[in-house]
Order: C-alpha cells, then sequence, then structure tokens
C-alpha cells in the first residue's frame, strides 16, 4: 500500500532499538530462572495474603496457590512468592511456547504498539487478514475446502458460533449428539453438551443433546458398530430433528482417549446420509498431534464441515465452509482479539508449522515418545501405582492408583509442591495430565519432571 503512515511507524529505529532493548532485558532476567525451587520463607506471610485477598474478590479460591510474578524462562515459571516451578500443564493448554519466549514476546509488542487494544466487528487491522490467511491456508493443506473463518474471544464462544450456524442451515432441526465424557464448554447452551452434570446444576435446560459411546481400542469393530448403531437409532427415533455432531477426536478432560479414522468416518458417513452437520472441535487439540490439525491427523479433510480452534492459537476461531456460511446479523462480537494475542498467534502457529514441529519425525512427536517412554519406565518400576502413558503428541496422561479421584487429585496438589504444575481428567478412571509447552520443553525438562513425578510418588 503506498501513501501510509503506519509501515514508517512500524520500522521507525527508535521502535526497532526499544524492542531489541526489551528482547534483551527479558532474556537477561529470564536466565535467573534455571531450576525449580521454593518460595523463600520470609515471603510466606505476604503471599498467603494476596492468595486469600484474591480469593474473596474473585468469590472463590484458585484451584493452585498460584499467582505469577509474570516471568519465566522456557517451561519453568516463577511464582508471585519466588517459587519457581515446571509448568506442564501450561494454562490447561494455552502457553505453548511457555513463559517469557522472546519471540512471542516480541509478537506482542508487535501487537501492543498498534492503534486499538482490540479489533472486531467494525475495526480489524492489517494484522487479522494475514492471521486468517495462514490458518485457512493450512487447514485446507490437504484440499480440505473450508472457505471461511470467524475469529472470536474463547473456545466456547467458537463453539457457540458454530452451533448458530448450523442451527440456522438445519432449521427446523434443534438437536445435537455428542460423544460420552465429552467436555465443550460451559455457556449455557454448550454445558449442555459437556458430558458432566455438575456443570449444568441449577440451569434450565437450552438444547436437546444425545451422546453415543466414544472409541475403545480394544474393541475396534464393536466400537464402530455402536457408534452407528446408536446414531442410526436416534435419526430414525427423531427424523429431522438434528443439526451436528460434537467430535472431540482426542478427549482431553475426558481422560485423554483417543479417537480412530476408521470408526469417525463410520460417524461422518452416517451423519451425512441424515444430512447432520460434522463440529469437530479441536480447541484442545490444535497444534498437539504430528499435523497442525488432529482432522488431519485422522484423515477427516472431507468429513468435517466445521472446525473450532483455541487454547494453542491464541485467538479462537471458527473453521466453516460455504455452504454453512450464516445470514447476516447471526454472527457478529463487539471484539474478537486483541492485536497482541493475534499477533503472538501468527508467529506461534507460523513457528510449529515451519520449524520442524510436525510430521512424523518432528519435535512434537519426538517430545511425546521421550515423555511416555519415562512414564513406562515408571510404571514398570511401580506397577500398582501408575499406569499408561495414554494420549497422543503434546497431550500425554497417567493413571495413578488405579484411577482414585482423590488420591489422584491429592497427588497433583502435592507434586505441585514439589514443583511441577500438572491436572487431572476424567472419572472411571481419573487420570493425572500434561499440557506440554512443546515450543519451549527440552527433553532434559522431561526427565527433570519425571524424577519429580517419582519423588511424588514415593511420598504418597
Amino acid at each position: 500500500m503506498k501513501n501510509v503512515v503506519a509501515p514508517e511507524f512500524f520500522k521507525d529505529p527508535r521502535i526497532e532499538q526499544a524492542k531489541k532493548l526489551l528482547t534483551e532485558a527479558l532474556t537477561e532476567h529470564s536466565a535467573k530462572i534455571t531450576e525449580v525451587k521454593p518460595s523463600p520463607a520470609e515471603n510466606k506471610v505476604e503471599y498467603e495474603k494476596l492468595m486469600e485477598d484474591f480469593a474473596k474478590m474473585r468469590g472463590g479460591s484458585l484451584f493452585y496457590d498460584y499467582i505469577g510474578s509474570g516471568i519465566g524462562n522456557g517451561a519453568l515459571v516463577e511464582l508471585a512468592d519466588g517459587s519457581v516451578k515446571y509448568d506442564f500443564i501450561t494454562g490447561i493448554g494455552v502457553h505453548y511456547f511457555g513463559h517469557s519466549h522472546p519471540g512471542v514476546v516480541a509478537a506482542q509488542v508487535d501487537g501492543a504498539i498498534t492503534n486499538t487494544t482490540m479489533s472486531g466487528n467494525l475495526q480489524q487491522n492489517v494484522d487479522s487478514p494475514r492471521l486468517f490467511d495462514l490458518i485457512l491456508d493450512q487447514a485446507n493443506k490437504y484440499d480440505a475446502g473450508f472457505d471461511h473463518m470467524f475469529m472470536t474471544s474463547s473456545g466456547v464462544m467458537a463453539a457457540e458460533n458454530a452451533l448458530k450456524m448450523v442451527f440456522q442451515k438445519r432449521f427446523p432441526a434443534h438437536r445435537v449428539v455428542a460423544f460420552e465424557k465429552c467436555f465443550m464448554g460451559r455457556t449455557l447452551a454448550v454445558s449442555q453438551i459437556t458430558d458432566k452434570a455438575v456443570y449444568r446444576k441449577g440451569l434450565p435446560k437450552s438444547l436437546a443433546v444425545d451422546y453415543i459411546p466414544f472409541y475403545d481400542a480394544e474393541n475396534h469393530e464393536k466400537s464402530i458398530r455402536m457408534a452407528v448403531s446408536h446414531l442410526e437409532w436416534y435419526f430414525n427415533r427423531y427424523p429431522g430433528e438434528y443439526a451436528a455432531m460434537c467430535m472431540e477426536l482426542i478427549q482431553g478432560e475426558g481422560g485423554y482417549w483417543v479417537g480412530n479414522e476408521e470408526y469417525f468416518k463410520a460417524i461422518c458417513d452416517t451423519c451425512k446420509k441424515h444430512n447432520v452437520s460434522v463440529i469437530v472441535d479441536e480447541v484442545q487439540t490444535f497444534m498437539r498431534t504430528e499435523e497442525l490439525f488432529a482432522f488431519q491427523y485422522f484423515k477427516l479433510d472431507k468429513h468435517a464441515d466445521m472446525v473450532l480452534i483455541g487454547k494453542n492459537s491464541q485467538v479462537c476461531a471458527t473453521l466453516y465452509r460455504e455452504d454453512h456460511k450464516p445470514q447476516p446479523g447471526l454472527i457478529s462480537q463487539t471484539f474478537t482479539s486483541s492485536g497482541s494475542a493475534i499477533n503472538a498467534a501468527y508467529y506461534i502457529i507460523n513457528e510449529v508449522v515451519n520449524g520442524g514441529y510436525l510430521g512424523k519425525d518432528g519435535k512434537i512427536n519426538k517430545l511425546h515418545a521421550k515423555f511416555a517412554s519415562n512414564l513406562d519406565g515408571l510404571h514398570k518400576k511401580y506397577p500398582d501405582k501408575i499406569k499408561g502413558p495414554w494420549g497422543i503428541g503434546a497431550m500425554i496422561g497417567m493413571t495413578l492408583f488405579e484411577g482414585d479421584t482423590a488420591k489422584s487429585k491429592d497427588f497433583t496438589f502435592k507434586l505441585f509442591d514439589n514443583g511441577v504444575l500438572s491436572f487431572i481428567a476424567g472419572a472411571n478412571p481419573t487420570r493425572v495430565r500434561f499440557l506440554i509447552p512443546a515450543g519451549a520443553v527440552t527433553e532434559s525438562d522431561i526427565d527433570k519432571v519425571c524424577a519429580i513425578i517419582e519423588e511424588t510418588l514415593n511420598e504418597i
């Protein structure tokens, strides 16, 4: 573009010098964080007061006693009490490049110096088209045929927008199908889909949802037969009433259960036969397998009608085909994301696409193999305490104490005290899970974390 002021501003030598100084300062101070360490005793009272006051203001305590100081180094993060821990849950899957990554911070700065904090329905900056082009280009890597993308402020809003579009397209259909043990979010509508009754307690029923069993790797053919027979029964019992099938390809909150290509294709083909749209929920799986999208890993490029992304992507979005394009007025938001998030999203996704992360021999698979091997070694050493590993790519879980929920939760708190952040998932069995910062973690980090896991196992 000619005669535009902005490019001159962004390339101003003073801006470049400021960014250079910021990177140097960040690198210098981040380098001081080198290993797990406890909080200095003199910070205990002040930190406890901070946690107590914050809990009162937010109406409840945080899951962990975690308030960050604002700096870290790769997979390590410093808390406000001066302790340092390994972050192997990354905000439940958001901080893909760990903490204080110079490239991510530089991208955030590029966004921060643009003219507004937020981009939205009426006003977007030039960084948005660049990001849309990257994501759609990668989504269509194998000629999937996604035409459009709507950016939004959270993963659950990406789901809400997808539901609105399919209900409009399939009107008067008003029912959806989902997998047992699925998690899709907690808004008024989407909480009806998430298969956990406690998330709907006290809420009015806003959506008719039916469930089918998720894939069982030990019963491949039976899984396919059961899924298809359930769908056929629903579709014949309520003809023309189903708008969408919502699919997590790898169940995260449900306990790190991994699906199967043949199983998914049988479901998609059955849905297509009955004019039911397929929504693939990748809010947690995006950038965690050897392909950028999990639907590509399972070769569902021609089967998915809509795809949701979030968490790792920094921005959240609904990708959809032309035949699902909504009528004017259905989808809109005052703001959809910040300039810092949009620029960080471009940096992170571009790095993953071009930085050796993907493919069978990519960094994601190598990190998984290392972590899985270590956990398998712990299983062989302590067969009565730990089983697994489960998951795929940058999603890894283990079953402790036969999946006992209370004991697993106690373990995560003790593991936190010892210097590693994890989280629980699923029920019957409950699993301890990790969403590793694949853009920052090293094999040495994994060895150190597994040593802390073993130490914690021996303390319980």
